[in-house]
């Protein structure tokens, strides 16, 4: 579940959504209202349950194969992605859809998109599907780990890229 040319998508539990409102994120120091969305490169970031904890890493261009290798591992692939076992249920079970909205609406904004005004979808909401299976056919390993802060820790002092999301959420 990608974007095609000229979208940009917000993945959410709820179906039901027919405008996105900007809002302050609770866990962001933002003081501005966003409507936040994703491009094709960060849309599997979000391909599990909203509350999901999952720490992320690809190569990048200043990736040292060294790193690579020791996180990602050798001939493994360029990207993986971590969750806890506690959460492997959820990612069976939820209902996950994406919303495609109008590119040309949004700004970067680090690794996402925002929006400062409200932003009709182009449809309706898509029902993502098969979150493994999406994994697999995009090429990135799904690695499933007891609790998510050591593999964190190793990612994040690496030359590896790296994107953590609810890590509020892991086993301390």
């Amino acid at each position: 579940m990608r974007p095609a040319a000229g979208e940009v998508l917000h993945f959410s539990e709820d179906p039901t959504i027919t405008t996105f409102r900007p809002y302050v994120a609770r866990t962001n120091g933002e003081v501005t209202p966003y409507v936040w969305a994703v491009g094709h490169d960060r849309a599997p970031d979000y391909w599990f349950p909203r509350q999901c904890p999952r720490a992320m890493a690809w190569v990048g261009p200043a990736t040292t194969p060294e790193d690579r290798d020791r996180i990602i591992g050798a001939g493994s692939g360029t990207r993986v992605h971590a969750v806890e076992y506690g959460w492997l249920d959820a990612i069976r079970s939820v209902e996950l859809y994406a919303y495609r909205l109008p590119a040309d609406e949004f700004v970067e904004r680090d690794a996402a998109v925002v929006a400062t005004t409200e932003v009709r979808p182009l449809g309706p909401a898509e029902r993502v599907g098969d979150l493994f299976a999406l994994h697999e056919e995009a090429g990135i390993q799904l690695r499933v780990l007891r609790r998510l802060h050591d593999f964190w820790a190793e990612t994040i002092a690496s030359t590896l890229e790296w994107s953590g999301i609810r890590m509020r959420n892991a086993k301390p």
